[in-house]
């Protein structure tokens, strides 16, 4: 089963010949843009979008074309943004976008995934002597930095009654972690899907924490907002395929993991193992929504890793309806 999207080819070739009259009619000048995309592996329905083809079709009719830009982490992802190497960010954690504030880059909040608790979780090896969080102490954790498997360590440690610097930290990207843990470098291993479930299908591993009742998981897409002001019309479109998406994704969770199989070099089962702990419910970022993001901020300032107290709430938000 294909996206939806794409059976409407002939529609949407139509609108591409209106392009420039549509564009005029919404009040934006129909001026060639090359719109650049940057996301990560873990970037699940952008990477849908990407495989079908669809987001470019639905640009067209805007005189816009997309530019990928892949990256491992979501730091760096927000960092390219800030510097006006981007104009648009997949999905990235909730903790991401905390530091980037602090550093003072000038984003818009185009569209929140709403909670996915489950879909991060420290692992150790099956046979690991660390039964509970608690055990970690003095222990040699790999994560990659201000990613949500950050925070989710942060704030377990927390209810287990440690602190960040009760642990070693080792920062990674998810790949270097993988094989980290798996000679034994690092004593325990804080990651998310898809690179979760890969770990739980292909090698012995026990979960010692999940994000339930701790950390959301709440994951963000974002833009400049030099971006944002200049070209509402394209952040429209791009949320409303998000949107779509994800709905396609949660039904159709066969079609999505063969899909997204040779796209991501993973089989298919463990696909659908992740993306069954992913909402993918997209909509829109509101104040009331982003409380947490607060108390990620004040958690990573409590632990020095923060370099100054941010608000949370003090963001641009686009309203996909406006």
């Amino acid at each position: 089963m294909t996206h939806p999207s794409i059976s409407r080819r002939a529609a949407i070739a139509t609108l591409a010949a209106l392009g420039s009259t549509a564009a005029l009619a919404q009040g934006v000048a129909a001026r060639p843009v090359t719109v650049r995309m940057g996301y990560q592996k873990s970037s699940t329905l952008i990477a849908v979008l990407k495989a079908q083809g669809t987001l470019e079709m639905q640009l067209a009719p805007l005189n816009a074309t997309l530019g990928w830009h892949e990256f491992t982490s979501g730091l760096p992802l927000l960092e390219a943004l800030n510097l006006d190497n981007l104009d648009i960010s997949a999905d990235v954690a909730d903790t991401v976008p905390v530091f980037a504030q602090a550093a003072g880059a000038e984003l818009t909040f185009l569209a929140q995934e709403a909670p996915s608790p489950s879909a991060q979780a420290i692992v150790v090896c099956e046979d690991s002597p660390i039964r509970t969080v608690a055990d970690l102490k003095g222990k040699k954790v790999g994560f990659a930095k201000a990613a949500g498997a950050h925070y989710l360590l942060i704030a377990a440690l927390d209810k287990a009654g440690l602190s960040f610097r009760d642990i070693e930290p080792a920062y990674l990207t998810p790949a270097d972690g993988r094989a980290a843990f798996e000679k034994g470098a690092i004593d325990a291993w804080v990651v998310w899907d898809p690179f979760l479930a890969a770990a739980q299908r292909q090698s012995k591993v026990r979960v010692l924490a999940d994000g339930a009742g701790i950390a959301s998981y709440q994951r963000y897409y974002l833009a400049s907002s030099k971006f944002a002001k200049a070209r509402p019309d394209v952040l429209r479109v791009v949320y409303a395929e998000l949107e779509k998406t994800g709905r396609w994704v949660k039904q159709n969770p066969k079609e999505a993991a063969t899909l997204l199989s040779p796209v991501w070099g993973l089989d298919a089962a463990t696909i659908e193992q992740a993306n069954a702990r992913r909402s993918y419910a997209v909509r829109p970022v509101a104040p009331e929504l982003l409380g947490e993001q607060q108390r990620i901020a004040d958690a990573f300032l409590a632990e020095k890793l923060l370099p100054r107290k941010i608000d949370a709430l003090n963001v641009a938000l686009f309203k996909p309806g406006a």
